[in-house]
Protein backbone atom coordinates (compact mmCIF):
# COMPACT_ATOMS: atom_id res chain seq x y z
CA UNK A 1 0.00 0.00 0.00
CA UNK A 2 2.76 2.43 0.90
CA UNK A 3 4.57 1.64 -2.38
CA UNK A 4 1.44 2.62 -4.31
CA UNK A 5 1.11 5.85 -2.33
CA UNK A 6 4.78 6.68 -2.97
CA UNK A 7 4.39 6.08 -6.72
CA UNK A 8 1.25 8.21 -6.92
CA UNK A 9 2.96 10.97 -4.94
CA UNK A 10 6.02 10.84 -7.18
CA UNK A 11 3.90 11.05 -10.33
CA UNK A 12 1.46 13.72 -9.13
CA UNK A 13 3.62 16.80 -9.76
CA UNK A 14 4.76 15.80 -13.28
CA UNK A 15 1.18 14.81 -14.08
CA UNK A 16 -0.22 18.18 -12.99
CA UNK A 17 2.47 20.01 -14.96
CA UNK A 18 1.80 17.88 -18.03
CA UNK A 19 -1.97 18.37 -17.87
CA UNK A 20 -1.49 22.11 -17.42
CA UNK A 21 0.86 22.24 -20.42
CA UNK A 22 -1.65 20.32 -22.56
CA UNK A 23 -4.52 22.57 -21.53
CA UNK A 24 -2.46 25.67 -22.31
CA UNK A 25 -1.34 24.20 -25.63
CA UNK A 26 -4.86 23.46 -26.84
CA UNK A 27 -6.50 26.47 -25.22
CA UNK A 28 -7.75 29.17 -27.57
CA UNK A 29 -6.56 32.01 -25.30
CA UNK A 30 -3.14 33.54 -25.48
CA UNK A 31 -1.74 31.64 -22.51
CA UNK A 32 1.69 33.24 -22.19
CA UNK A 33 0.19 36.73 -21.94
CA UNK A 34 -2.17 35.51 -19.23
CA UNK A 35 0.78 33.98 -17.40
CA UNK A 36 2.78 37.22 -17.66
CA UNK A 37 -0.06 39.36 -16.36
CA UNK A 38 -0.62 36.99 -13.44
CA UNK A 39 3.09 36.99 -12.61
CA UNK A 40 3.12 40.80 -12.77
CA UNK A 41 0.18 41.03 -10.35
CA UNK A 42 1.82 38.50 -8.01
CA UNK A 43 5.07 40.45 -7.97
CA UNK A 44 3.24 43.71 -7.24
CA UNK A 45 1.40 42.00 -4.37
CA UNK A 46 4.67 40.64 -2.94
CA UNK A 47 6.30 44.08 -3.11
CA UNK A 48 3.33 45.70 -1.34
CA UNK A 49 3.50 43.10 1.46
CA UNK A 50 7.21 43.51 2.07
CA UNK A 51 7.05 46.45 4.56
CA UNK A 52 4.52 44.68 6.79
CA UNK A 53 6.53 41.48 6.70
CA UNK A 54 9.78 43.23 7.59
CA UNK A 55 8.12 45.07 10.49
CA UNK A 56 6.78 41.82 11.97
CA UNK A 57 10.09 39.99 11.62
CA UNK A 58 12.13 42.84 13.12
CA UNK A 59 9.68 43.25 16.00
CA UNK A 60 9.78 39.58 16.96
CA UNK A 61 13.58 39.44 16.71
CA UNK A 62 13.86 42.54 18.94
CA UNK A 63 11.55 41.04 21.56
CA UNK A 64 13.47 37.78 21.55
CA UNK A 65 16.93 39.36 21.69
CA UNK A 66 16.07 41.91 24.38
CA UNK A 67 14.79 39.36 26.88
CA UNK A 68 11.32 40.91 27.02
CA UNK A 69 9.75 37.53 26.25
CA UNK A 70 11.35 35.98 29.32
CA UNK A 71 10.21 38.93 31.46
CA UNK A 72 6.63 38.69 30.19
CA UNK A 73 6.67 34.93 30.75
CA UNK A 74 7.64 35.39 34.40
CA UNK A 75 4.96 38.03 34.92
CA UNK A 76 2.05 35.97 33.56
CA UNK A 77 3.18 32.62 34.99
CA UNK A 78 0.94 32.81 38.11
CA UNK A 79 -2.15 33.45 35.97
CA UNK A 80 -1.38 30.70 33.48
CA UNK A 81 -0.69 28.13 36.19
CA UNK A 82 -4.02 29.05 37.76
CA UNK A 83 -5.71 28.36 34.40
CA UNK A 84 -3.97 25.00 34.00
CA UNK A 85 -1.55 26.10 31.29
CA UNK A 86 1.95 24.67 31.80
CA UNK A 87 4.53 27.40 32.40
CA UNK A 88 6.88 25.75 29.90
CA UNK A 89 4.57 26.92 27.10
CA UNK A 90 4.79 30.65 27.81
CA UNK A 91 7.51 31.52 25.28
CA UNK A 92 5.62 29.59 22.62
CA UNK A 93 2.34 31.27 23.55
CA UNK A 94 3.84 34.74 23.40
CA UNK A 95 5.57 34.22 20.03
CA UNK A 96 2.78 32.26 18.31
CA UNK A 97 0.54 35.25 17.46
CA UNK A 98 3.43 37.12 15.86
CA UNK A 99 5.73 34.72 14.06
CA UNK A 100 5.43 31.17 12.83
CA UNK A 101 9.20 30.69 12.68
CA UNK A 102 9.75 32.08 16.20
CA UNK A 103 7.01 29.87 17.60
CA UNK A 104 8.42 26.88 15.72
CA UNK A 105 11.81 27.59 17.30
CA UNK A 106 10.17 27.83 20.74
CA UNK A 107 8.31 24.57 20.03
CA UNK A 108 11.52 22.83 18.97
CA UNK A 109 13.33 24.09 22.07
CA UNK A 110 10.46 22.87 24.25
CA UNK A 111 10.58 19.43 22.64
CA UNK A 112 14.33 19.12 23.07
CA UNK A 113 14.25 20.36 26.67
CA UNK A 114 11.25 18.45 28.06
CA UNK A 115 10.98 15.57 25.59
CA UNK A 116 8.12 14.54 23.37
CA UNK A 117 6.38 12.58 26.15
CA UNK A 118 5.76 15.49 28.52
CA UNK A 119 2.44 17.22 29.08
CA UNK A 120 3.93 20.55 27.99
CA UNK A 121 5.08 19.05 24.68
CA UNK A 122 1.70 17.44 24.15
CA UNK A 123 -0.08 20.76 24.80
CA UNK A 124 2.39 22.57 22.54
CA UNK A 125 1.76 20.11 19.72
CA UNK A 126 -2.00 20.66 19.98
CA UNK A 127 -1.54 24.44 20.07
CA UNK A 128 0.85 24.44 17.10
CA UNK A 129 -1.53 22.30 15.09
CA UNK A 130 -4.64 24.30 15.89
CA UNK A 131 -3.50 27.92 15.96
CA UNK A 132 -2.05 30.47 13.61
CA UNK A 133 -0.09 33.71 13.63
CA UNK A 134 -2.90 36.23 14.04
CA UNK A 135 -0.82 39.41 13.85
CA UNK A 136 0.83 38.12 10.68
CA UNK A 137 -2.49 37.20 9.11
CA UNK A 138 -4.16 40.49 9.99
CA UNK A 139 -1.13 42.54 8.95
CA UNK A 140 -0.29 40.78 5.72
CA UNK A 141 -3.60 39.51 4.40
CA UNK A 142 -5.61 42.58 5.26
CA UNK A 143 -3.00 44.89 3.72
CA UNK A 144 -2.87 42.76 0.56
CA UNK A 145 -6.56 43.35 -0.14
CA UNK A 146 -6.60 46.93 1.09
CA UNK A 147 -8.67 46.53 4.25
CA UNK A 148 -8.38 49.81 6.16
CA UNK A 149 -10.80 49.26 9.05
CA UNK A 150 -9.82 46.16 10.95
CA UNK A 151 -10.82 47.53 14.32
CA UNK A 152 -12.51 44.39 15.67
CA UNK A 153 -10.41 41.78 13.88
CA UNK A 154 -7.50 41.69 16.32
CA UNK A 155 -9.54 41.67 19.57
CA UNK A 156 -11.77 38.93 18.19
CA UNK A 157 -8.85 36.85 16.94
CA UNK A 158 -6.92 37.34 20.19
CA UNK A 159 -9.94 36.29 22.27
CA UNK A 160 -10.38 33.16 20.17
CA UNK A 161 -6.67 32.41 20.48
CA UNK A 162 -6.81 32.67 24.29
CA UNK A 163 -9.83 30.36 24.39
CA UNK A 164 -8.09 27.88 22.09
CA UNK A 165 -4.97 27.86 24.27
CA UNK A 166 -7.02 27.15 27.38
CA UNK A 167 -9.13 24.53 25.58
CA UNK A 168 -6.06 22.84 24.02
CA UNK A 169 -4.43 22.52 27.46
CA UNK A 170 -7.70 21.28 28.95
CA UNK A 171 -8.11 18.59 26.29
CA UNK A 172 -4.44 17.69 26.48
CA UNK A 173 -4.77 17.04 30.21
CA UNK A 174 -7.70 14.72 29.50
CA UNK A 175 -6.02 12.74 26.68
CA UNK A 176 -2.37 12.80 27.78
CA UNK A 177 -1.04 9.50 28.98
CA UNK A 178 2.31 10.21 30.63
Amino acid sequence: MTVLIEKVAALSVPLVIGITALVLLFCRKVSFDTFRSGAKEGLACAVSLLPSLIAIIVGVKMLTASGVLDYISKMIEPLTSLLGIPSELLTLLITRPFSGSASMAAYSELMSTYGADSLASFCAAVIMGSSDTIVYIIGIYFSSVGVKRSRYAFPAAFTVMLFCIFFACFLSRIFWRG
